[in-house]
């Protein structure tokens, strides 16, 4: 028999998959993902946080830290599946390593504690996974942890995320007494060797008789779960026959892949247990790129909507989503390829810069490592070497058949410091920095304040901004004093307003003028900025509109109350006038601007802080120090849960107020307290304390 061309296409895709490991910090991810290079034969060795020798981790931080910063890809094979991996960060100051990684992937592996089940970064995450709408499975880790309860982590995914969670295993005891779990499907109890740290399986047997009865009850849930979200799998068991296993796994697989059940899994990464089952699960029930939707984009230079299905014989097209900075061989652009091929050193189209780029070398990432390709296909994704003007969020596809693919969108940064060189010679070299690590990472922002005169570094938590500093003494050789934390205020209005704007110029030569008139109307928070055009008869010739638009935006840039960007309003354009001679775009552009100025000062503006969602995990002997802190802070507590001697606390604070926390919150419970923050909202700032800031402001 001759296998096509076409049909090998489609088995590599088939069996390709593309997941992220996606956590709240300290639920074990990187953990999981060692195992799983070390299970698949990718490394010889399964890495160890605190060992300080993970392959993931790979940067001098991480290891340090303990913690996850960057995404790492990596690729590995299993029982025939390539699973591309990525893995992401937990901490919440690093979400946008976690939303441009989503952005790419087909399936997820949301790793949860044992114990603590649903925590604030896991909503994060799963929010984000929502958005993009990834399938997705859990894997309740650290099985063997002191408290560890599988039912009672299940029920957070309900409880926490409103999500239909199933499990396709059981485990078998837990704590100190975790030995294995059951396979559902299979109705197979797999056993693992006591005090082996290498996680060999010990027996597969038949579900012990102690054990049938709850195995019994875990299996007709799933069957009914799986029934209810399959019309094919309804038939089969409502006509009452006996099916074969692999009906249910293809019906699994089905449920799974249209996110209508999640299933969950159980083991521990830390003793080795239970990792094997979930590389399987990875295979049989994680979508390849056949299985999720093509991918759609816009026309080049049109509205018209372009679809791209997963196939190498379709025109190439590709997201770009992560900037890299390498001391050794320059810009790597990570890549996701959605269709089409294309060999290294070939030409693209940039359709965001509108300019051609050649490929270069094409590499197949391992963390810090690099495995150079020939080419790459459709539903890959590897880096490239050599594309100057290509970012985060940029679409590079064929020259001839040109699309532009969804952008990625990222939080705004809500905490800033102020920076300068340790050495006044190296302000430059501190500039050039700055601007690179700006490139890597869309949530840090760099700006200078020309009333300071200071340079200014945005991110979205200290620690954020503490590990950027950090970077830069270590991989660019740049140090620099930093000051205190200062909060990413915002400002909006509160009511309708009109105004116009009027540049007129008329001293000798060719004079300026623009003219325009906008109403001015509050929108809902997170709603963002909109503009609408409702000139009528040529009262502003459509080839200034642009500029108008253009205007309106650097306007917003600062509002009138604290200098803070001005969010959430819709700018409507209803009138103007213009001068045959005089007029021109920087005119109109001038005239934009002072227009909604003007229009923010009649509109009741007021001033927004970021609030904070908090969680605080104490012991009960101090819930009311920790409690009564948060109040002092303006904090609002919405709820207090017990498990067993410890309390979780949750509420809200001001970023403002939460600056020091994490040394308050030692303090005050002599160490043995825990937290984690992560941004809400943006409220009204009191009244009296803008009235402070403005007063201070004013004094400087």
């Amino acid at each position: 028999m001759v296998i096509t061309e076409n049909e090998l296409m489609t088995n590599k895709l088939s069996n390709t998959r593309n997941m992220g490991f996606i956590a709240h910090i300290d639920a074990g991810k990187t953990s999981v993902s060692e195992c799983v290079l070390f299970y698949t034969g990718r490394t010889h060795k399964a890495g160890n946080i605190d060992d300080g020798n993970t392959v993931l981790d790979w940067m001098a931080q991480e290891k340090e830290r303990g913690v996850t910063i960057v995404s790492a890809a990596t690729s590995c094979e299993w029982n025939g599946f390539d699973i591309n991996i990525i893995d992401t960060p937990g901490h919440v100051d690093f979400t946008a390593e976690v939303e441009r990684s989503l952005r790419v992937l087909d399936g997820a592996v949301v790793v949860l504690d044992s114990v603590a089940g649903v925590q604030p970064q896991s909503e994060t995450v799963w929010r984000q996974a929502n958005k993009y709408n990834v399938p997705r499975m859990v894997f309740v880790n650290k099985m063997d942890k002191i408290g560890a309860d599988f039912d009672r982590a299940t029920q957070t995914l309900i409880d926490r995320l409103s999500a239909n969670p199933v499990p396709i295993q059981i485990p078998i005891g837990a704590e100190d007494k975790f030995e294995g779990i059951i396979d559902l499907v299979e109705q197979k109890a797999i056993y693992y060797k006591i005090g082996d740290e290498l996680g060999h399986i010990d027996k597969t047997t038949d579900i012990p008789e102690d054990l049938k009865a709850k195995a019994e009850e875990y299996r007709s849930n799933l069957i009914e779960k799986v029934a209810e979200n399959d019309e094919e799998f309804l038939d089969i068991v409502f006509s009452g026959e006996e099916f074969e296993n692999e009906k249910l796994k293809n019906a699994i697989r089905r449920v799974t892949i249209s996110n209508a059940i999640i299933p969950v899994m159980c083991g521990t990464a830390l003793k080795r247990k239970a990792i094997q089952p979930m590389l399987d699960a990875i295979g049989e029930y994680l979508p390849s790129p056949l299985d999720v939707p093509s991918v759609s984009g816009k026309e080049y230079r049109g509205e018209s909507d372009q679809i791209r299905k997963a196939d190498d014989n379709e025109p190439f097209s590709a997201l770009a989503f992560k900037t890299v900075s390498d001391p050794y061989i320059g810009r790597l652009i990570y890549f996701r390829v959605y269709s089409g091929s294309i060999d290294a050193g070939a030409g693209v189209l940039n359709t965001i810069t509108g300019k051609k780029e050649r490929m270069g070398r094409i590499v197949k990432m391992h963390a810090d490592d690099r495995e150079e390709i020939k080419s790459v296909s459709a539903g890959d994704i590897a880096a490239a070497v050599g594309l100057k003007d290509t970012s985060t969020g940029h679409t590079i596809c064929d020259e001839n058949q040109p699309i532009i693919l969804e952008k990625i969108t990222f939080p705004e940064p809500v905490v800033a410091v102020s920076v300068e060189p340790k050495l006044k010679s190296e302000k430059d070299k501190l500039q050039e920095a700055l601007l690179k690590m700006a490139e890597e990472d869309p949530t840090f922002k760099v700006s200078y304040n020309d009333e300071t005169a200071e340079t200014l570094i945005s991110g979205m938590g200290e620690f954020h901004l503490e590990i950027m500093v950090d970077r830069m003494k270590r991989e660019l050789n740049v140090e620099c004093n930093t000051g205190k934390p200062q909060v990413a205020y915002r400002e909006t209005i509160t009511s309708n307003s009109h105004a116009e704007g009027k540049f007129i110029r008329q001293s000798g030569g060719r004079g300026q003028y623009g003219h325009c008139v906008l109403e001015v109307e509050p929108r809902k928070s997170g709603e963002g900025f909109e503009f609408v055009d409702s000139i009528k008869g040529g009262a502003i010739p459509r080839e200034y509109i642009p500029a108008v638009r253009k205007g309106i935006i650097e306007g917003l840039t600062s509002g009138n109350l604290l200098g803070y960007p001005v969010v959430d309003i819709k700018v409507n354009l209803i009138d103007g006038s213009f001068h045959d001679v005089d007029s021109s775009e920087v005119a109109f552009t001038i005239a934009g601007s002072m227009a909604v100025k003007d229009a923010i000062k009649k509109g009741n503006p007021i001033a927004l802080e970021p609030i904070m969602k908090i969680e605080v995990t104490t012991p009960g002997d101090f819930l009311g120090e920790v409690i009564g802190d948060l109040n002092r802070r303006r904090g609002q507590v919405s709820e207090t849960t017990s498990i067993t001697d410890t309390q979780i606390i949750k509420g809200s604070v001001p970023l403002g107020e939460s600056f020091g926390y994490a040394n308050t919150l030692r303090s005050l419970t002599q160490g043995r307290a825990s937290f984690s923050m992560e941004f809400e909202r943006y409220d009204e700032l009191p009244k009296s304390i803008l009235k402070d800031k403005i007063e201070n402001q004013g004094k400087k």
